[in-house]
């Protein structure tokens, strides 16, 4: 049995594998959960071990705890590590990951969100930890906050990125933001590692085959906004162009828009919905964590955000077999596949954009997304179509499998040359440093939650 020694970096004759310590701000609904959990517990045998470290969810936020526990991954809970700023608590955060890190000794510290990049980050400073290394989830330059905050955070995230050993970005079209648009660094410095997930479930999704598809006859058409529902996923805009959708003439059976989450403008949302006149095509089934039973209740999925990463909601929209239409926005257009047909308007205005799995939008463009839609609701067998591409092109892209692969071949870049983190597999790692913080066995849960973008 391991005991509770601190391990040391160097420890002589008796080398143990890489040490890894993730962090992350909170497990909340989305991908950067799903993601930094997959990686602790893929990242974790005879070569590599890994410890997982995050803050508590927020009150109004769902919490994804439940999948750290069906990973057997036992996160440490520091609770100031949150997603709200607070000088007094963002110190404490500060001064418990120094501690940590200062004991646990890690070769690695690899952050993911905003705020753990910058107190993990700082903390892996302080604690002259070998190798830093951030992964962008998505950006918050755009979309999130006015213009003079968003100046401060550019700032933070250009000082930061000059004491991290490397980037990572999970889609080019984040890359090209990052570097080129807002000058977070050298190209030369990122890497692009593209969004995995646990497609299992999903791809055992048959709609059709159970009679669940949108080709029965007379049957309410789903479309699916699944995320958070919160100002940069812009939820407002897909209730608007549903109204239209159903005010259509030609619309003799009104379809139903189903929101799979929650968040802030829950409430507006549905004081909206009644006063459009929609309120009983609209349902609302908050988070939810039977996922394949949902994405095999919907037809086609919507995502109408201000900003994104890469949205998970479309990767499993996809795995599910299901069209999506998208704004064009963020890593978004990385999960299109085959040619581009552009649809125009009359005056020679591009309208919408068909590709094999999926369509895509300009941002806020209400006209062009209801079009699009109709054009998918009127099309089923394209539907069809668009729905076994994006299946190919998932399971080939976004498997937890080789998300696993690709980060551990970056720890073994950045590793290679350094002769002080030599390592022979075999040597166990003792258990993480607890006295200061929370077991994640012991902290309440909240509501499961379906993965969805962040």
């Amino acid at each position: 049995m391991a005991n509770n020694k601190p391990l040391n970096r160097h420890s002589g004759s008796e080398p143990r594998p890489i040490k890894i310590v993730r962090i992350i701000s909170r497990l909340n609904i989305g991908g950067p959960a799903s993601h930094a959990v997959l990686l602790t517990a893929g990242l974790n045998d005879a070569r590599m071990r890994s410890i997982l470290v995050t803050g508590t969810v927020g009150s109004k936020e769902g919490d994804m705890q439940y999948i750290a526990r069906q990973y057997g991954v036992n996160p440490i809970v520091i609770p100031e590590l949150g997603r709200e700023i607070s000088w007094r608590e963002d110190l404490i955060a500060l001064w418990k990951l120094f501690r940590l890190l200062t004991r646990e000794r890690p070769d690695i510290v690899h952050t993911h969100t905003p705020k753990a990049r910058t107190l993990g980050g700082i903390a892996a400073l302080l604690a002259r930890v070998p190798i830093r290394i951030h992964t962008f989830h998505g950006h918050y330059f755009y979309g999130y906050f006015g213009p003079r905050k968003t100046r401060v955070f550019l700032w933070i995230e250009r000082m930061l990125a000059r004491f991290a050993t490397k980037l990572v970005a999970i889609s080019d079209a984040q890359l090209l933001d990052l570097s080129d648009r807002y000058r977070i660094s050298a190209r030369e410095k990122f890497t692009v590692v593209p969004l995995g997930v646990d497609l299992s479930i999903l791809l055992n999704v048959r709609r059709a085959a159970e009679g669940n598809s949108a080709s029965g006859p007379g049957r309410e058409v789903r479309i699916g906004f699944v995320s958070r529902l919160v100002p940069v996923k812009n939820p407002q805009m897909a209730l608007r162009v549903f109204t239209r959708l159903v005010r259509r003439p030609a619309c003799e059976t009104p379809p139903r828009l189903v929101f799979v989450g929650d968040g802030e403008l829950k409430a507006a949302l549905q004081a909206e919905a009644a006063q459009l006149g929609v309120r009983d095509h609209v349902s609302f089934a908050g988070w939810q964590s039977n996922i394949g039973e949902w994405y095999a209740r919907l037809d086609v999925v919507a995502l109408t955000s201000l900003n994104e990463g890469t949205p998970l909601a479309l990767i499993e929209a996809m795995a599910s077999e299901l069209p999506f239409v998208a704004t064009r926005v963020g890593g978004v257009p990385d999960l299109v596949c085959g040619p581009e047909e552009v649809v125009r308007r009359g005056d020679g205005r591009p309208l919408f954009s068909l590709f094999a799995n999926g369509v895509l939008v300009g941002l806020g463009d209400e006209e062009g997304f209801d079009a699009a839609l109709w054009f998918l609701l009127s099309d089923r067998a394209r539907m069809r179509r668009m729905g076994q591409a994006g299946r190919e092109f998932a399971r080939d892209r976004f498997s937890k499998e080789r998300l696993v692969r690709d980060i551990q071949a970056l720890y073994w870049e950045c590793l290679s040359g350094r002769a002080d983190l030599a390592r022979c597999p075999g040597q166990p790692v003792e258990p993480a440093e607890r006295e200061f913080t929370q077991s994640a066995e012991n902290a309440p849960l909240g509501r499961a939650g379906m993965n969805s973008n962040t």
